[in-house]
């Protein structure tokens, strides 16, 4: 894992533990890299509930209540859809914050107005009424954009 990841992580579940808050991931483009990156910091057991790999439409909305309406309507790669998934995910866990992701990583997928490297990370805390969410546009190959993606998505909640 890439140090600058690790110690985000680290970070992370140093503040989490402090808040007595736990962790939920719903991921993507990223196929459990936020939740892999958090495993690997010792003792992430006291703050990372699980992760919800949601690969395909279909699993987006059997595990998180994605609205296939949003779906139809948006595309799986829109602020909407990130935001149904950090919503799901906190319902169908006990974790008090979750971040959540989908975007196109390449080499194909992408269109005019969502390019590959079109990512959106959402995050959000139970209890409080506003989802955030940012679209970004990362760049390079498959592996270095998923990589920015976990970065960015672990930078956003530490924050």
């Amino acid at each position: 894992m890439d140090k600058q990841i690790t110690e985000l992580a680290l970070q992370l579940g140093g503040v989490l533990k402090n808040k007595g808050m736990m962790l939920v991931t719903a991921e993507s483009c990223t196929g459990g890299g936020i939740a892999q990156a958090v495993t690997e910091i010792p003792g992430s057991s006291a703050w990372f509930d699980r992760g919800f790999v949601t690969y395909s439409n279909q699993a987006k909305v059997d595990m998180l209540q994605v609205k296939q309406s949003t779906l139809d309507k948006y595309g799986a790669v829109s602020s909407e859809v990130a935001i149904e998934m950090v919503e799901g995910a906190l319902v169908n866990s006990p974790a008090n914050i979750a971040v959540s992701v989908t975007g196109i990583a390449g080499p194909s997928g992408g269109s005019d107005d969502k390019p590959v490297g079109t990512v959106y990370i959402a995050w959000g805390v139970k209890g409080k009424s506003k989802v955030q969410c940012l679209r970004h546009n990362f760049s390079g190959n498959r592996t270095q954009i998923r990589m920015q993606v976990v970065e960015r998505a672990l930078r956003l909640v530490v924050c």
